[in-house]
């Protein structure tokens, strides 16, 4: 009879030094019948174009597995913080990227 095995409910992560962070605020999602691919870019406002940063590469057990320890966090978040509103009737794009509108001029003001 073999003993269980005793495995860490997370394994202890070491970041590197060097390790570079990257701010995102644009993904895309793609996926074959084997992989999941997310790619991160950062869009600042005004551009027309993002580059991506960084590519992450996963099969769609570890994608699904990541997508529940997202909602996980963000309940958490969520309870600490309050609610994340999500903008509706538009894109996220719209919301985040629109130009800053400045108030009509008032033509009596003239």
């Amino acid at each position: 009879m073999s003993e269980p095995v005793n495995t860490p409910a997370s394994p202890p992560l070491e970041a590197p030094p060097d390790l570079k962070v990257i701010y995102s605020n644009l993904a895309r999602i793609a996926h074959s019948p084997a992989d999941i691919v997310i790619d991160f870019a950062h869009l600042l406002p005004g551009e027309g174009k993002a580059t991506i940063n960084s590519r992450i590469l996963m099969s769609p057990l570890s994608a699904k597995l990541l997508l529940r320890a997202l909602n996980e966090n963000l309940a958490r978040y969520e309870a600490a913080f309050g609610t994340i509103n999500v903008p509706v009737n538009s894109t996220l794009a719209d919301n985040l990227f629109r130009p800053h509108q400045l108030p009509p001029e008032n033509p009596t003001d003239k």
